[in-house]
């Protein structure tokens, strides 16, 4: 049986109440499904190491291999990573939206994040919900697709209430999301290299 509780969010404008709730929650150590803009993403606070110790065993990830993190907007971007000029100006016309960027870590970004380069993957969701959370929160969501090891990335509320229900604190009600895993471009190279095609188109200004 599901020891998460369940909040059914609007889509557009997300109840105040609801969110400042789900933010409780991550900033008691919780971990909570919610919505992204491609996706259901597991996500937990980005200073919450046990949370974060609980998502890689839930998800059976390396600790070699890091995690993302969501931020509110650009200016959050520059401060946990080094972006150049073509790297900020193709965010600035892309985000928010279904992208991962792939960036040289600045000192500031969480090591849990970090890949074995020091580089790091960053995203800014185009999710009312999403950008809520982040924003109430005042810091980055660490966060993951939404399935357990070999599994399929799930996208019906019900069918991640079975699965993950026992795993989580909260879960995001937001409706069915069709998961499309997000574009993944870096910027490490002197040229921007598609990592990913995912739903977003791949430009570059």
């Amino acid at each position: 049986m599901s020891k998460a509780q369940v909040f059914q969010i609007n889509t557009e404008n997300p109840q105040v109440r609801l969110i400042r709730q789900t933010i409780d929650i991550l900033n008691n150590n919780g971990l909570i499904v919610h919505p992204t803009d491609s996706t259901y993403a597991i996500g937990v606070h980005i200073k919450n190491k046990r949370g974060i110790e609980k998502l890689y065993q839930l998800k059976k990830k390396s600790l070699l291999r890091p995690l993302s993190f969501l931020c509110k907007d650009l200016s959050d971007i520059a401060e946990f990573a080094k972006v150049g000029d073509t790297a900020y100006r193709t965010m600035k016309r892309l985000l928010p939206g279904p992208y991962t960027f792939i960036l040289d870590a600045k000192k500031t970004a969480p090591r849990v994040t970090q890949y074995s380069h020091k580089e790091i993957g960053i995203r800014v969701p185009n999710d009312a919900i999403c950008q809520a959370i982040i924003e109430g929160l005042g810091q980055p969501l660490i966060s993951t697709s939404a399935y357990v090891h070999g599994g399929e990335i799930l996208a019906d509320p019900e069918d991640i209430i079975q699965v993950l229900g026992g795993h989580v604190d909260l879960i995001i009600d937001a409706g069915n999301i069709f998961p499309e895993p997000s574009t993944i471009i870096s910027f490490l190279g002197q040229e921007p290299e598609l990592v990913r095609q995912g739903k977003g188109e791949f430009v570059i200004y």
